[in-house]
């Protein structure tokens, strides 16, 4: 049986979607718990709507998804737990799937399974590091991510022992960005980690910017995972394929930072830990050209998306 997670922080648009894909689950053994995290919108009289049984609805105060989620675990009656986003939402086989995968391979800490990524409306199935005919089994989690540098798995399509999430002190409080990454990363050094080569749940780009974690903010180093890694240091050292997917996170994060001139000493002191010839030539370039040239490469860019998302909603 599974007990799952959503967290709950001003979704009333989303909320609805995500909790029936729950229950429409052909797999029915499992409860189901809300976290409301503080909600200041109509999100909790839409859940509360609903009549299952399998539901519980638990509430606190605005303390941030990482405490949520925890709360949810320390909550569950289940040795297996199923996280998701309040505005994503799963494929009614997925708790199915995940409950035949750790039949499958029971030593794993984590269960994965891939992914649509839902942008414009569009469903396309992400673009994850597998090796070429994997179906499923276990998967080498830095070795994955950093072939493609598309996330392997993520809070809502990730099945996890609740053992492991107490044993690691679930998800860290202090981080607002990363901080599934965190402690995916944290588990995987010292579990095995199983993955199912099929899209099983939705990845919801579409979502207001103001209204996701990633949006237009640049968050301060304390609660951005990229300035906070200075625990592996020992690691990268003995584990190059480590080494290269921090490295690899470390340039695509911070390319923003150091567009908006923000936290320079912290954004340069994280730069110094990267191994620069081993990234690609677009990421040399981009750190060493003058920030101006760099600041009218990106406005182009946007431009030409900006152009290009008109011209799809002309077509339609």
């Amino acid at each position: 049986m599974f007990s799952i997670i959503i967290p709950l922080y001003n979704k009333f648009a989303y909320i609805e979607k995500a909790v029936k894909s729950v229950l429409a689950q052909t797999f029915a053994n499992f409860e189901l718990i809300i976290v409301n995290d503080g909600s200041t919108d109509e999100s909790v009289n839409v859940v509360q709507q609903f009549t299952d049984l399998r539901i519980r609805i638990i509430n606190q105060p605005n303390l941030g998804v990482s405490s949520a989620r925890n709360k949810g675990v320390n909550k569950a009656n289940y040795d297996y737990i199923a996280f998701l986003d309040a505005d994503d939402w799963w494929d009614k086989n997925f708790l199915e799937e995940m409950n035949r995968l750790k039949e499958q391979v029971p030593e794993a800490g984590i269960y994965g399974c891939n992914y649509f990524h839902v942008k414009n409306k569009q469903n396309k199935v992400s673009k994850v590091g597998l090796t070429e005919g994997f179906k499923s089994g276990y998967i080498n989690y830095f070795e994955t991510y950093s072939k493609t540098f598309a996330v392997p798995f993520n809070c809502s399509f990730v099945v996890v022992k609740k053992q492991v999430l107490l044993e690691y002190d679930g998800f860290n409080h202090n981080l607002k960005f990363g901080e599934d990454f965190d402690l995916w990363v944290r588990i995987a050094l010292n579990s095995k980690i199983a993955y199912i080569n099929k899209p099983l749940a939705y990845s919801n780009q579409d979502v207001d910017s103001n209204n996701r974690a990633l949006g237009s903010k640049l968050w301060k180093p304390e609660n951005h995972f990229i300035f906070n890694l200075d625990y592996l240091q020992a690691e990268e050292k003995t584990n190059p394929i480590l080494k290269k997917l921090l490295d690899g996170l470390r340039v695509r994060a911070l390319i923003r930072y150091r567009l908006a001139g923000l936290y320079k000493k912290e954004t340069n002191v994280t730069l110094q830990t990267v191994d620069f010839s081993l990234q690609p030539k677009y990421y040399q370039r981009i750190y060493q050209w003058p920030i101006v040239i760099i600041r009218l490469y990106f406005l182009y860019k946007k431009l030409g998306s900006q152009l290009k998302q008109k011209l799809i909603k002309f077509q339609k």
